[in-house]
């Protein structure tokens, strides 16, 4: 099991950037994807972007050119740097991560039923 822990969310205004940042701990070795999920009220929860234990990553059409994910596998910590908000990114957001799906290449995707780890959240709002 991987324990997850977000911080860095809060209150902007549109055009304006956060960071999110999550702490792994636990049998992080066997972790193949990781990445940032939201959750919108009334909505479903959706990928946001996904990074694989090669680096390589995937971002949905929605935040692509404005988020960046990234890891410090040193720090066992993921990040999303996120760029020009817009108010429709308000959302939870949730770090996850996948350790029971592998696909060659270390490809990685950002459906959520494929990530068994989840953290508790963190609240990004965005008015315009």
């Amino acid at each position: 099991q991987v324990q997850l822990v977000e911080s860095g969310g809060g209150s902007v205004q549109a055009g304006g950037s956060l960071r999110l940042s999550c702490a792994a701990s636990g049998d992080t070795t066997s972790t193949y994807c990781m990445g940032w999920f939201r959750q919108a009220p009334g909505k479903e929860r959706e990928g946001v972007a996904v990074i694989g234990s090669s680096g390589r990553t995937t971002y949905a059409d929605s935040v692509k050119g404005r988020f960046t994910i990234s890891q410090d596998n040193a720090k066992n910590t993921l990040y999303l740097q996120m760029n020009s908000l817009k108010p429709e990114d308000t959302a939870m957001y949730y770090c996850a991560a996948n350790s029971f799906i592998y696909r060659m290449g270390g490809y990685c995707v950002t459906n959520k039923n494929e990530y068994n780890n989840w953290g508790q959240g963190t609240q990004v709002t965005v008015s315009s």
